[in-house]
């Protein structure tokens, strides 16, 4: 089901360090996080949703997330963006 989310999601950021910045900047609505990534790079984005108040959903792989996002590799977490 989050996969579908990421899919019909219309206004997407991937990988972490983007992650990050849109939470930072709070216009991350949703974020998805790959259970199989590293958890030194997953961690610090699960803690700072916590922080913000964001929803943070575990999804089970980077593949299949990179592939939701339209993307040929794997990500290791994406977020929804609010809408403009």
């Amino acid at each position: 089901m989050s996969y579908e989310k990421v899919k019909q999601a219309n206004s997407l950021t991937i990988g972490a360090k983007q992650t990050k910045k849109a939470i930072e900047q709070g216009i991350a609505t949703r974020v998805f996080v790959a259970d199989d990534a590293d958890p030194r790079i997953t961690e610090p984005i699960v803690t700072l949703c916590k922080e913000k108040g964001i929803a943070a959903e575990h999804v089970d792989s980077m593949k299949k997330l990179g592939k939701a996002c339209g993307i040929e590799v794997g990500a290791a977490t994406a977020a929804i963006l609010k809408e403009v």
